[in-house]
């Protein structure tokens, strides 16, 4: 049961820039929707310096909105399915509930900021709740015109599979409506440090060959993978295609890179090629972990730039937006059964976030609204461990987790 005490519209505490501020194409084609994050705190953590008061909270958003001002405006659709930002400060929303249990959850746009923009603007705001000053390499890069197209407009130079092709289906099926519409279920899968290590270690021990050792998101995405292709399999069909989609950070990937404090959305989506389950069950993990490597290579600063000639060049970027925030909304990029979505959080220092009264407990996904959505995210042990938020169709929730954890010892 939740109670909702107060509903307030929080406005920048000082005068901000006014007007339209002209949007990335890569914020034109991200999800339009709310992306809701679960911050839980303890309420008697021993660490408290400062008692939680919601006028704190409301007074230090005030001040965090001089300076992410962006968030303060309203988003307006315009011609070609793209959206234009209105800089007028109306302000944010700040509900104060609450309920048996203890938890904060924000809500963000998505076609605003990506995971990092959303972390660093919280980290602020904690920041000034704790009575704080933000220093200057802490100041938000607003301009987002540093991620646009060239000019004048080139021909993309590549052929891009993330928007060009569509998923692959069950064979058999002509319908994905019919696998979207199976009941899922949502599970968290905890790995130790040295379950994360022997993953690690295992996939680069199959590689055979001495380059870059794959990462921990590598070995466990692939891993992940190739568990779901095991559950999922039917009528012993190995030749069923399955492909994953993953975002990408871009920012260290550009040249000259985006500022340190970009903030917009700098993520791409990015997918690997069509593989079929037989080939990920017989080869070694190093198999879907080097597929999985292909699809975050390609992403160099040709390929980004690339990306951006192509957006800009559409005349509506409606099928190339990716609503995976609301259930059952997601407009023919159905990404479920034979096909995951693989998201990496690995590098958001949530547990940083401290509105001075400690720090989280736990931090995670509001919703994972479709078949095959996952994050891969950190644990609030810091001792090497992750934690792992998945929705699968609850026929292999099971099943899956059994497999998960057999098939690493």
């Amino acid at each position: 049961m939740i109670t909702i005490k107060s509903i307030s519209m929080v406005v920048p505490s000082e005068p901000t820039p006014n007007g339209l501020l002209q949007l990335s194409e890569s914020d034109q084609v991200a999800q339009w929707t709310h992306a809701p994050i679960i911050h839980i705190y303890r309420p008697n953590n021993t660490n408290n310096t400062i008692p939680f008061s919601f006028e704190t909270m409301k007074d230090s958003l005030s001040h965090t909105l001089v300076h992410f001002y962006p968030l303060a405006g309203r988003l307006h659709w315009i011609e070609g399915g793209r959206l234009e930002l209105d800089c007028n400060a109306i302000g944010v929303q700040l509900l104060e509930a609450y309920s048996e249990g203890t938890l904060d959850e924000l809500a963000l746009s998505h076609t605003m900021v990506d995971g990092q923009s959303a972390t660093n603007f919280i980290s602020s705001w904690a920041k000034l709740a704790r009575g704080d000053n933000l220093e200057d390499h802490e100041m938000p890069f607003l301009d987002r015109t540093v991620l646009r197209s060239s000019e004048p407009l080139m021909l993309p130079r590549f052929d891009h599979i993330e928007y060009t092709t569509k998923p692959p289906l069950l064979i058999g099926s002509t319908d994905a409506n019919e696998e979207k519409n199976k009941e899922t279920s949502v599970t968290l899968l905890k790995l130790t440090k040295e379950q994360v290590e022997g993953l690690k270690k295992r996939a680069n021990q199959e590689m055979g060959v001495t380059i870059r050792p794959y990462t921990r998101y590598e070995a466990i995405a692939g891993h992940m993978w190739r568990c779901a292709c095991k559950v999922r399999v039917v009528d012993n069909i190995y030749d069923q295609p399955t492909r994953v989609r993953l975002g990408l950070d871009i920012r260290n990937r550009l040249k000259p890179a985006l500022p340190q404090r970009y903030f917009g959305n700098a993520i791409f989506g990015t997918v690997t090629s069509t593989c079929l389950y037989g080939d990920l069950l017989s080869k070694p993990l190093s198999y879907s972990a080097g597929k999985l490597r292909e699809a975050i290579e390609r992403m160099t600063d040709e390929y980004i730039r690339s990306i951006l000639d192509f957006m800009t060049s559409q005349k509506h970027v409606g099928g190339l937006r990716c609503n995976f925030h609301i259930r059952g909304n997601t407009e023919g990029i159905f990404l479920g059964n034979p096909n995951l979505s693989l998201d990496s959080w690995l590098n958001l220092p949530f547990y940083d976030l401290d509105f001075g009264w400690g720090k989280p407990v736990y931090v995670g996904p509001g919703l994972l609204n479709m078949d095959g959505k996952s994050f891969i995210m950190p644990s609030p042990a810091f001792d090497g461990s992750l934690i792992i938020a998945l929705r699968l169709q609850t026929q292999y929730i099971d099943s899956f987790k059994k497999i998960f954890y057999e098939d690493i010892k």
